[in-house]
């Protein structure tokens, strides 16, 4: 088995998880956030969403450049399933086709011309990619858990 199939194995239980925490966002509680320095509710559901768009970014590229990266507007649920859904089926199949060889490869995350970090790609998939997808859906629980009574609970 390929070190990107092993990452398939656990993708594939994450994206299950997750796609079961963004079936639960309520847009029309979309401003909601528990804190005033808080994201509202809307934007750390597409972000969790996004963050899936990362392994095939990763596996596919040698950087990724957030200088003019602007959020995917999101108004439904249901968007936000097929938006997902539609993501973690391209992570999915490049995780089963990449060659450990290009995992062993260096990827940079940038801001314009400052470099962010470089890391192997095998690290950068489970560090930057899984870690962090975890990491913001679990406050999506959060945000779930402490959000007015309409929302379904996680």
């Amino acid at each position: 088995m390929t070190r990107g199939q092993e990452l398939l194995q656990e993708l594939t239980l994450e994206g299950e998880v997750t796609r079961r925490f963004l079936e639960r966002v309520p847009f029309d509680k979309a401003d909601f956030k528990p804190q005033e320095k808080s994201e509202h509710l809307n934007h750390l559901a597409i972000h969790v969403a996004e963050i899936v768009a990362w392994w095939k970014e990763c596996i596919d590229n040698y950087e990724l450049n957030f200088i003019d990266f602007k959020q995917k507007e999101i108004k439904s649920t249901v968007e936000l399933l097929s938006y997902f859904d539609d993501l973690l089926t391209s992570a999915k199949k490049a995780l089963s086709e990449v060659k450990d060889e290009e995992l062993e490869k260096n990827w940079s995350m940038t801001h314009g011309e400052a470099v962010l970090f470089t890391l192997p790609k095998k690290q950068v998939l489970r560090i930057f990619c899984m870690n962090h997808l975890v990491h913001h859906r679990s406050q999506l629980g959060t945000y779930l858990r402490v959000s007015p009574k309409s929302v379904k609970q996680a």
